[in-house]
């Protein structure tokens, strides 16, 4: 199985490839406090392709190509931590990072604690294995009875556990929520018979199509297709969400942003601008 794992994985373009020259963001980050002084610290989960992932031991993925442009419109060097998801906001709220650069999902209760700086817009898919054995048709009734794969503290899991609720209400049966540490280990564990249904991101289901050689397919029609997507940051850190938010509209006037798209096969309907 481990040929399915890395299967999951393709190797990233270097930045030259989509980077567009130009002038710096107009706000800098002289002024705000960082964890370390000259450096912007940022927390990650890698295991969430292609969005952030370890390949050859090297982080990669959508979000490390998009925090390295940020990085050169405030001209300021990059430190990451790759940690548990789980862990990311008690270690923002704790001081121990500047921001979290995870795909992070923006929902209410994650507004409570931090705040963010949206950047795409995505929804999700459900994955089943190659010929649906367990003819589930989608996000509905089908699911009821099953068993589903999610990532441990991820918004998969907060989906499935809605879903099983709702199914209990219904008297369909009990949705069984089969919490994993990484999406890669959901992917597995649907590979392998363990899990009947994964829920997967628009893009991750894209991606596991392509690079796994027809061992999934998808069920039914995404859901929740209007799910923003934010570079989180602590609580009344003004100059810091305005700082991020200037870099990422300079990626935008130069072209970057809808090149790094284009680069990782996502749609374009995941742009948060015109």
């Amino acid at each position: 199985m481990n040929n399915i794992l890395r299967s999951l994985l393709l190797v990233a373009m270097p930045l030259s490839v989509f980077a567009a020259s130009g002038p710096a963001a107009a706000q800098s980050l002289d002024g705000v406090k960082l964890v370390e002084p000259g450096k912007l610290t940022y927390g990650v989960a890698a295991s969430f392709a292609p969005f952030e992932y370890v390949n050859e031991g090297e982080l990669t993925g959508f979000d490390i190509d998009f925090i390295q442009a940020i990085s050169e419109k405030l001209e300021i060097e990059l430190l990451a931590m790759n940690m548990e998801f789980k862990g990311l906001i008690p270690a923002l709220q704790g001081g121990r990072i500047d921001i979290i650069n995870s795909a992070m999902y923006i929902n209410p209760t994650r507004s409570e604690q931090v705040e963010f700086v949206p950047y795409l817009k995505i929804g999700n898919n459900v994955l089943v294995q190659a010929g649906n054995p367990k003819g589930i048709t989608g996000r509905d009734d089908s699911i009821c009875g099953m068993t589903i794969a999610v990532t441990l503290g991820g918004i998969s899991e907060s989906q499935a556990r809605a879903d099983n609720d709702r199914c209990v209400a219904a008297g369909l049966g009990e949705v069984k929520v089969l919490t994993l540490p990484t999406a890669q280990d959901s992917a597995l564990s649907l590979s392998q018979g363990r899990a009947d249904a994964n829920y997967e991101s628009t893009p991750g289901a894209v991606m596991a199509l392509e690079k796994t050689g027809g061992i999934f397919e998808i069920a039914g029609e995404p859901f929740e297709m209007n799910t923003q997507i934010g570079i989180a940051t602590p609580k009344g850190s003004t100059e810091l969400q305005a700082a991020l938010a200037a870099a990422i509209q300079a990626m935008v006037d130069d072209g970057s942003y809808k090149a790094l798209i284009a680069k990782w096969k996502f749609p374009e309907s995941v742009s948060l601008f015109d």
